[in-house]
């Protein structure tokens, strides 16, 4: 499309402007599937919950893996700054207005201490779940030894923007196929929003694609950066990446996780219809009973000592993490019971999986007020 004579661009489409479309055929929700398999690692749910400090705590990690799913804590968060962050989280979340910000600067100065990476995710393991970790691309080389140590099962290298190729003159960058190649567990690497930077990130032997720029509800890379690509457009655009990708490596095959702007359970259905394998998600658990925020979100962007992307938001709570998840459903607004309405969604579509799932017809359907 034209945007004016010295520029063009084209038509992106955010999930809130597609529909899904039924087929000729529908199933019993009971006999679907969701459960989703990267590396050796299989889960009930197509679910990745967001490395952020307002939903993953240790405590929340194990809840959310006896639930089915994947909760990946964040080393650069309060968790491995301070030996009991609770009165810091309790803190935040009576602050108001712009002081949140400033406050959230002061609490994540604090440097990130070794021996409590170790800790933390031993804490985790204890509890016989998957454990997953994130680290920035620019500490993961400082800190990946203290993880890999500690017998971390997925590492997850996550940061608003991640290439394959970081260019620096002051440091030297991390580079992502030698650092994976060396490892003995599998990465997940993102974000990314293009086609052409997922296939590099997928040519450095990554487990999975992380598409987007997180964040979600709580960011505001858009408003600040002026960085946005619209998710519905984005997955599609790295699926079929990892459909060339697979051609092209002879099949192998790279999950593709869709990280951030997903509010409901509408929005991770469309998601995997667009092509993702998972979705990787914060805001809809953010409202849950346990999650260490009590009902305040936000996300690592939110605290950048120099250039804040990110803030601060008020969900409240509507309830456990188990009603979050699997219901039963109170409300009607597609923020509880998320995997049943998932299942529901294929189910009235005629899908059996995932993987078939992601063939559904989709249609350019803007949102109505």
């Amino acid at each position: 499309m034209e945007i004016g004579r010295g520029k063009n661009g084209r038509r992106a489409y955010a999930l809130d402007e597609i529909g899904i479309v039924p087929s000729r055929r529908t199933r019993d929700p009971e006999e679907v599937s969701i459960s989703w398999q990267i590396d050796a690692y299989r889960f009930d749910l197509p679910l990745v919950v967001s490395p952020m400090d307002s939903v993953v705590s240790p405590r929340t990690a194990i809840e959310v893996g006896r639930l089915g799913g994947l909760a990946v804590l964040d080393l650069e968060g309060l968790w491995t700054r301070y030996e009991d962050p609770e009165p810091l989280l309790e803190e935040v979340a009576s602050l108001h207005g712009e002081a949140a910000t400033r406050r959230l600067q002061q609490i994540y100065a604090e440097p990130i201490k070794e021996e409590l990476i170790g800790r933390r995710i031993e804490e985790i393991r204890e509890a016989g779940v998957t454990t997953a970790v994130r680290l920035s691309p620019q500490r993961t080389v400082q800190h990946h030894k203290a993880v890999i140590d500690a017998g971390v099962d997925i590492f997850v290298i996550r940061g608003t923007t991640v290439s394959a190729e970081h260019v620096s003159g002051r440091a030297e960058p991390l580079n992502l196929k030698q650092f994976i190649y060396e490892l003995d567990v599998p990465v997940i690497v993102g974000g990314c929003a293009t086609y052409t930077a997922a296939l590099h990130l997928m040519r450095t032997g990554a487990a999975g694609v992380l598409v987007g720029f997180g964040g979600g509800a709580s960011h505001t890379t858009r408003t600040v950066l002026g960085v946005a690509v619209p998710m519905a457009t984005a997955i599609s655009d790295v699926a079929a990446a990892r459909r060339d990708y697979m051609d092209e490596s002879g099949g192998r095959y790279v999950h593709v996780i869709a990280d951030g702007g997903m509010g409901t359970s509408g929005d991770i259905a469309k998601a995997i219809a667009c092509g993702a394998d998972a979705v990787m998600v914060g805001s809809p658990l953010a409202r849950a009973a346990e999650a260490p925020g009590r009902g305040f979100h936000w996300g690592s962007e939110a605290q950048h000592p120099e250039l804040p992307r990110g803030k601060r938001v008020h969900f409240g709570t509507i309830g456990t993490l188990e009603q979050i998840l699997h219901g039963p459903s109170s409300v009607a607004d597609g923020s509880m019971n998320l995997m049943g309405a998932l299942k529901r969604t294929m189910a009235t579509a005629g899908y059996s999986d995932l993987k078939e799932f992601q063939r559904v017809e989709v249609v350019v359907a803007p949102q109505q007020s």
